[in-house]
């Protein structure tokens, strides 16, 4: 069965850090991409990050900079290291797998991915 879960959530005050991890069971990293997404209040599903299956790493503009995702394939665990967090980061953060497709050169595309953990909020607040 393919699961994510995500954790390390919490409240943190602007210009922290909070590192998030998504466990996976199921599938290894190897062959999936990992994509992380967040969604506020009142708004859309935004893609943040992503990390293809051979490791190779994408950001959004908007954390650009201050994100970092990484992997550790022994643990089967995908990591996004976040810096410098603002207010505009509170939001729910999902990590998503995608199997091989041909949608995987489309970026933050959240219909593209096929598993989803079931969140973890983030908040940034003074």
């Amino acid at each position: 069965q393919l699961q994510l879960v995500e954790s390390g959530g919490g409240l943190v005050q602007p210009g922290g850090s909070l590192r998030l991890s998504c466990a996976v069971s199921g599938f290894t990293l190897d062959r999936y991409a990992i994509g992380w997404f967040r969604q506020a209040p009142g708004k859309g599903r935004e893609g943040v990050s992503e990390i293809s299956s051979y490791g190779i790493a994408y950001y959004a503009d908007s954390v650009k900079g201050r994100f970092t995702v990484s992997r550790d394939n022994a643990k089967n665990t995908v990591y996004l290291q976040m810096n410098s967090l603002k207010p505009e980061d509170t939001a729910i953060y999902y990590c998503a797998g995608r199997s091989p497709s041909p949608y995987s050169t489309i970026r933050f595309s959240p219909g593209t991915y096929n598993y989803w953990g079931q969140g973890t909020q983030v908040t940034v607040s003074s």
